[in-house]
Order: C-alpha cells, then sequence, then structure tokens
C-alpha cells in the first residue's frame, strides 16, 4: 500500500509564513508529478502548485511570487513553502502524487488526508 501524509499546517497571521510537506511512504517504485491542492468551506478543490519529476513547477496565479513548491526525491516528499500568506489562502490543503508501485504497473493517483491552514486578518 501506498500512504501520502502531510504536515505543517496551523494558524497563522496574515503576513505570516507556514511549510507543508508530504511524505509518501509504502511500496514505491517511481514518482512522477506530485501537487498541491487546496478547498476552502464552500468552494471547490483548487490545484495549488504542481512540480514534475525533473523539478520543473507550476502556480495557480494567486500564489505565484509567495508561494514555492519542492520535492526530495530521495525522501519521496513534497514540499509547500508559503509566505505572504493571506486570510483568502485559509483552506484544507492537500497533497496528490502519482506513482508507480512496481515498474510493471501504471501509475495511480493517491491523495494525503489534508492539512488545515488557517489565516487570520
Amino acid at each position: 500500500q501506498v500512504q501520502l501524509v502531510e504536515s505543517g499546517g496551523g494558524l497563522v497571521q496574515a503576513g505570516g509564513s507556514l511549510r507543508l510537506s508530504c511524505a509518501a511512504s509504502g511500496s514505491i517504485f517511481s514518482i512522477n508529478d506530485m501537487r498541491w491542492y487546496r478547498q476552502a468551506p464552500g468552494k471547490q478543490r483548487e490545484l495549488v502548485a504542481g512540480i514534475t519529476s525533473d523539478s520543473s513547477t507550476n502556480y495557480v496565479d494567486s500564489v505565484k511570487g509567495r508561494f514555492t513548491i519542492s520535492r526530495d526525491n530521495a525522501k519521496n516528499t513534497v514540499y509547500l513553502q508559503m509566505n505572504s500568506l493571506k486570510p483568502e489562502d485559509t483552506a484544507v490543503y492537500y497533497c496528490n502524487a502519482e506513482i508507480r508501485r512496481t515498474s510493471i504497473l501504471r501509475t495511480y493517483v493517491y491523495w494525503g488526508q489534508g492539512t488545515q491552514v488557517t489565516v487570520s486578518s
């Protein structure tokens, strides 16, 4: 089995910073793209940032210049450094990864359980 476990969420004042981590564990042969999504109350889940296996990145416009996604392939971990946080960044943040469990299986998408980020004004 494969698990994604997020950590690093919490309560922070506007203008502050948080760093989210998401570690993949279990039977893993390789990991392709890794992503962070978020879902605010009453809103649809949205893609915040993504990173490919060779570390190409993309971001939703609302976080460009404030958030940085990175990964440590040796640790099967993806990070989201969030700076200059705003109240509108408040949401549950989920990580997502495309994982191949063996050399002959196709990739499957796995999700973490989510971590709450709350930004007070």
